[in-house]
């Protein structure tokens, strides 16, 4: 965390060490009138934040957003106003972070969601199987899992998520059965 040691200036009043630090752009006056409310924005980023090490970033981070925002409000209670800015990049980085999450778990959706369709991957698609007569009587060869995850994957357009619910199994499962499938199909395929 900041550490700011006590200075010429503790006796001063805050529209004081605002005022010459305005003029003179020296952070240990900064660093001196942050430091009286120091604690305070620790608090209420612990509050918002639920966390001491997030909390402790934060305090650092508004240090740095001090020196840039300053110059472009006029203070009348640098303590509100401090508070003030504390608590919007508080609300600020909770927004962030849902939206990350919301992000993440769109991504994870998307994934879940997934269906291949590169044509290597499907064995109607595949170059030299010309006979599709041929290819629906090694599906039928398959065992009963691989041959279900067959038609739900590749002639329904399921996602793994969509088969491991309809068939009540793990999605890493049904993802083994379609391997497996596609490498006995080329194997009859071929023979």
């Amino acid at each position: 965390m900041l550490k700011i040691t006590h200075s010429r200036n503790s006796d001063k009043e805050d529209h004081v060490l605002l005022e010459e630090y305005r003029t003179t752009g020296d952070l240990e006056v900064l660093g001196e009138l942050y430091s009286r409310y120091m604690h305070l924005v620790y608090g209420l980023c612990l509050k918002y934040l639920q966390n001491r090490d997030d909390a402790g970033d934060a305090v650092m981070q508004i240090f740095e957003k001090l020196i840039t925002e300053i110059d472009r409000h006029e203070i009348q209670k640098f303590k509100s106003w401090l508070y003030v800015l504390s608590k919007n990049y508080c609300l600020m980085q909770i927004r962030s972070e849902k939206s990350n999450d919301r992000k993440m778990d769109l991504w994870v959706q998307e994934q879940d969601d997934f269906v291949e369709f590169h044509p290597e991957m499907h064995p109607i698609d595949e170059e030299g199987i010309e006979n599709h007569t041929a290819l629906s009587e090694c599906i039928e060869k398959l065992k009963t899992e691989q041959k279900d995850c067959v038609q739900l994957f590749y002639y329904q357009n399921w996602s793994y998520r969509q088969i491991s619910e309809i068939l009540h199994i793990d999605e890493k499962k049904v993802k083994s059965h379609l391997q497996n499938a596609k490498r006995n199909l080329k194997i009859c395929l071929e023979g």
